[in-house]
Formats: C-alpha cells, structure tokens, sequence
C-alpha cells in the first residue's frame, strides 16, 4: 500500500506545525492532521525568549507582539531583576504565532486536513491514522496526546490513575487590557501559585497562573497585591483558560515508525516557559533522525535535559517548604539567577 505522504504530524500546533515545516525543508510531503480551525488559542505564558523567537524566525514566521527585554522575580516587596544579554524577546498572543507558523507551513508546501487521531496502525513500511497513510507518523497532539495511548508509551502518574497529589498542577490564564507597565516579563510568587505577566501588545497583558489543584485565577491573583493592584481596574479580555494536569511521564519516545514530539513526548512543568523553545528542537531532532529511532531518543534527552532538571528543582522547591526563599536566594544571589535567566533565554 503506497502512502500517502512521507510524514503524518498529528496536531497542528505551533510545534505540530514546526515540525511539519522542517519535514518539508528536507524534501518530504507532509499531511498535518488538526480537528481545530487556526488560529488555535490555548494557555500560555505566552513570553518567546531570544532563543525562542530567533528559532520562530528561522521557520519562517515573525508574529507581531510586544518586545520583552528580560525577567524579573518578585515576591512580597523583593524583586530580582535580569535583562537579557543576547537581546530582547517578544511577548506574542498565543493566536498570532500559531497564525504565523500557520501561514509558514502553508508557504512551505504542508497539507493541513481536519481531523484527529483515535487509532494507530502501523507495519514495518509504514503507519496509518485517521485514514492517512505515511512512512512516518510524528505524534504533536500535546499533554493528553492520544497517539502516546495508542502506541503504549504513556506512563502513570505516582500513585496510580487518577491520583490528585501535590505534585499534579494547572494552568490558567487571562487577558487584560491595560497598557504594560513593564518591558519585562514578572513572575510573582505567591503563597500557592506563581503568576507570569507577559505585554503582548500596546494595550494588552497576558497573566498566567501556575498553581496546585484548587488554586483558582481570581483567589490566586488575590494572593498577590502588588499585582492585584495593577489589574483591579483593569477590564479582562475574554474567559480564564485553563490547562493541565502539566505533569506527563512517557516510557520512551519512539515506538515503531512514531516519534513523539513536544508536550506528548513528557512534560515537567510551564514554569521555566522553556516549553516552545524544547519543542521546537524536538521537532527538529525527530525530522533529522526518522529512521534512526535510538539517536532520537539520544537527541530528545539531550535537548531537554537541562528543561527537565532545572524546571523538576524549581517545581520541588515551589512544592515545599523552601517556597518562600525562592524569590529571596535570586535577590541575594544575582550572579546565579543571572545565569538561570540566560540559560532559559537561550
């Protein structure tokens, strides 16, 4: 049975569609499967570091936003500020970037066809799904990925299905039209959850809470009066959103001819906001090694591993009692948490 296309990317999200764009760039078809019609919204901090936006850039799409030129912690009246040495980033809607690889993958020469995964098949030339036959199948469909269930690479949580434990949390997030007061972006740790302002254009901010269970949009900014203060007259744009569990955990990431890529492929947490940058290299590691499943999965530690050990310490240490010196050890420690920003600016 001939297929298709060369590659199947199921999900047609800002890193579905990033790696649907370097498929194309080394010369194969692709067929994007995405049930939404773009531009797709979803929670997001929503903040594109140096590194992120020069790797957004590089696929062809530059989305309009609001120039973010650092990061500043604060807590309780203590404030770490760092600006970036390699240049600004740039605060984006989460619907224009993915207007914008939207409209790069388009350019570029990808199919994008209405549709979603709900089962996986594949033999030793190939793989089908949703009807679509390809030599490959790259699973992009995010933190409840159903490809990574059908192909048997999803591990439980700790403690069992449906546990709810302090290590599970959420994300939520709103829109709010006042004009920025700050070209940074600011990350407000609060008693339980941590709040990231990002400017995403003249009269927009975007605030995305991170927080356990429980910890609701308007209780958690009430928790936090510096930033309270600022928004309290402000007039929300749109509903909060909501996301999560963040926590996924995955056995391996190839199983056969499927490579899991991005948040399907394991996830830690937002709170680094390194999630676009991560993906987008995986994306770039899975089209380069195809048919070599075992240098995907060396390429895939290798380009997440600091993600994943520094984003596990800070989300351990937001989950317990050393909470509360965080914001103080950036402040008494400039030249380290320096060194973090860029790391995570890269």
């Amino acid at each position: 049975m001939s297929p298709d296309a060369d590659v199947l990317v199921a999900g047609g999200g800002p890193v579905g569609l990033a790696a649907a764009i370097e498929a194309r760039r080394a010369g194969l078809d692709v067929v994007v499967l995405e049930p939404r019609a773009a531009p797709v919204d979803k929670v997001c901090g929503e903040g594109l570091m140096p590194g992120t936006l020069a790797a957004t850039r590089r696929l062809g799409a530059d989305p309009p936003g609001r120039e973010i030129r650092g990061i500043s912690y604060r807590q309780d009246g203590r404030v770490a500020d760092h600006r970036f040495r390699a240049g600004p980033g740039r605060g984006v809607r989460r619907t224009a970037l993915h207007a914008a690889l939207h409209e790069a993958a388009l350019a570029a020469g990808v199919v994008v066809v209405p549709g979603r995964v709900t089962s996986v098949a594949q033999d030793d030339d190939g793989v089908t799904a949703c009807g679509v036959r390809a030599r490959w199948l790259l699973a992009c469909d995010g933190l409840h990925s159903r490809v990574r269930r059908e192909v048997g690479l999803e591990r439980a949580a700790e403690g069992g299905p449906g546990r709810v434990g302090a290590g599970r949390r959420f994300g939520l997030r709103r829109h709010y039209r006042v004009a920025p007061w700050s070209d940074l972006v600011e990350v407000h740790w609060g008693p339980r959850a941590e709040a990231y302002v990002t400017p995403v254009a003249d009269g927009l901010v975007g605030v995305a809470l991170l927080g356990p269970p429980g910890a609701g949009f308007d209780a958690g900014l009430e928790s936090i009066p510096e930033l309270l203060g600022r928004l309290v007259r402000a007039v929300p744009d749109g509903p909060v959103r909501g996301a999560g569990p963040l926590r996924v955990r995955t056995s391996a990431r190839t199983a056969g001819r499927v490579r899991l890529v991005g948040d399907a492929s394991g996830y830690v947490d937002a709170l680094t906001g390194e999630g676009l940058r991560v993906g987008f290299a995986q994306a770039r590691a899975a089209v380069a090694h195809l048919d070599d499943a075992a240098a995907y999965e060396r390429a895939w530690r290798r380009v997440t591993r600091d993600y994943r050990l520094l984003t596990s310490g800070l989300v351990g240490a937001a989950a317990s009692s050393l909470r509360r010196g965080v914001v103080p050890a950036a402040v008494r420690l400039p030249r380290v948490y320096g060194a973090v920003v860029e790391r995570l600016a890269r």
